[in-house]
């Protein structure tokens, strides 16, 4: 009986090992950053060039064959990816710090 103890005891610690070594989340890093660091929703255009400069890319726009499909701009940063529906900012995308962070795929070209 012991000896059943002792090596369910060293499963279990073998088990939860492997989360000791993790890598770290995108997700994790994102969440523990000021929400002021980044552009938020609904911002102009002008007002995100106005507080963070200019962009390291303008990347080509997508969308905008039907009416119903807006325009999409995207403006990447060092630390982030901007998108527009046509002059306003609908959603931010943290950028990956490491190559050891999980997160989200480079954008599409």
């Amino acid at each position: 009986m012991k000896q059943t103890l002792k090596i369910l005891g060293l499963i279990t610690a073998l088990a939860a090992a492997p989360a000791a070594l993790a890598d770290t989340l995108l997700i994790e890093r994102a969440q523990e950053k000021p929400a002021e660091a980044i552009p938020t929703r609904g911002q102009s255009m002008a007002q995100v060039e106005a507080r963070f400069g200019a962009p390291s890319e303008r990347m080509d726009p997508r969308g905008g064959q039907k009416r119903q499909w807006p325009t999409i701009n995207r403006w990447v940063y060092p630390n982030f990816t901007v998108y527009f529906e046509r002059q306003r900012v609908i959603d931010v995308v943290a950028r990956q710090a490491s190559p050891d962070e999980v997160g989200p795929k480079p954008p599409i070209r």
